[in-house]
């Protein structure tokens, strides 16, 4: 016995629309995105060698770009088919031949489903990795944003260990005035000082002129010393920390940093939750604004598909507008990053509904 194909001709019809409109979209953009940034950073693009611009620069600067602006781009390629649809009577015709309302929005939300796991495993895995490189870039040769020093430098390494530097350099690795305490049910067990420490790979430190404080059977034992290497649980990224660091995580790494940090005491992670809530909230953006821009251009209007785009434009910058202005919300600490990131969305989904059941009848 045959099985039935489960995506039936109209299926096939308005996924290709959507995908192909989608992916005309994003081509569309990146060549006037690329014109723009050519003519702002020509100055960096001329002293920086070619093969860097190109491989390091402008292959992980694109699909960066693109999978940001996800969002804009799914809701200008609903706006865009169905009102041509609509205007050409497509849709009036598929609805006279017994189609309901609600089926017809079946192909709409595969196509969602398609951009939606898309953008999530670009942002969760294959962009972070390009990011590097593109950071990077950007750091040597447009503007240098990377955090070099940083000065009363206080955390929690490991359970019962807490770190101070009166600063660290980056650009040499070493830091002055270090001191490491070990507490053990609240009481000081040891400590050990020293005038500088520098920082080899992974949570290797070499410590110099340091001096080692056991506090035992209320005797104190004292150890000190030029040079020792040492294994302490901590590393420079994790107190010296840049405005994009948070791009060049992937999601397990990016949960996994935000929980350590936490147990550590550090404050400044705002910007790592907001991107991991916001890779998912990117996810569900592509359903609801794909459910409005479908239900806002499904309508023949006298004015052309023009006033759909319009207001199609108009809504999705409000999204990303929107956006911007909760996340700002979660940085200054009125919200959590998970409600930040997820009132736009639940604004929308409300007015996808009623815009839906507008057009459903």
């Amino acid at each position: 016995m045959k099985l039935k194909n489960p995506i039936k001709i109209l299926d096939r019809y308005i996924i290709g629309k959507f995908l192909g409109t989608y992916i005309f979209a994003i081509i569309l953009i990146l060549a006037i995105t690329i014109m723009f940034d050519i003519n702002e950073k020509l100055d960096a693009f001329m002293k920086a060698p070619l093969k860097a611009t190109v491989f390091d620069y402008f292959l992980n600067f694109l699909p960066y770009f693109a999978n940001q602006f996800s969002p804009l781009f799914t809701f200008i390629a609903v706006i865009f088919f169905t009102s041509k649809m609509a205007d050409n009577s497509e849709i009036i015709a598929i609805l006279s031949a017994g189609v309901s309302y609600r089926r017809l929005l079946r192909p709409y939300m595969i196509s969602a489903a398609v951009i939606a796991a898309a953008t999530y495993v670009l942002s969760a895995y294959i962009i972070p990795p390009a990011n590097v490189k593109r950071i990077d870039y950007m750091n040597t040769y447009v503007k240098n944003k990377r955090v070099d020093y940083g000065s009363n430098i206080m955390l929690q390494v490991d359970k019962g260990e807490i770190a101070y530097m009166s600063r660290f350099d980056n650009t040499t690795k070493t830091g002055i005035k270090f001191s490491l305490e070990k507490f053990e049910d609240k009481k000081l067990v040891s400590r050990l000082t020293a005038q500088t420490i520098k920082w080899d790979t992974m949570y290797q430190w070499r410590v110099n002129n340091y001096m080692i404080r056991d506090f035992k059977d209320d005797r104190e034992y004292i150890t000190s010393g030029q040079s020792m290497d040492t294994i302490i649980p901590f590393e420079p990224r994790d107190f010296l920390i840049s405005n994009s660091d948070h791009e060049t995580l992937t999601t397990p790494q990016l949960r996994d940093y935000i929980k350590r940090q936490k147990d550590r005491g550090v404050a400044n992670i705002k910007s790592f939750e907001i991107e991991n809530e916001r890779r998912y909230a990117m996810c569900a953006a592509a359903f609801i604004l794909t459910v409005i821009g479908m239900s806002l251009s499904s309508r023949k209007v006298k004015g052309g598909m023009g006033i759909n785009i319009g207001i199609g434009l108009a809504l999705s910058f409000t999204y990303i507008m929107f956006t911007s202005v909760t996340s700002s919300f979660a940085i200054s600490g009125i919200t959590s990053p998970i409600v930040a990131m997820w009132i736009p969305n639940i604004v929308y989904m409300i007015i996808a509904v009623v815009l839906y059941l507008k057009a459903a009848r």
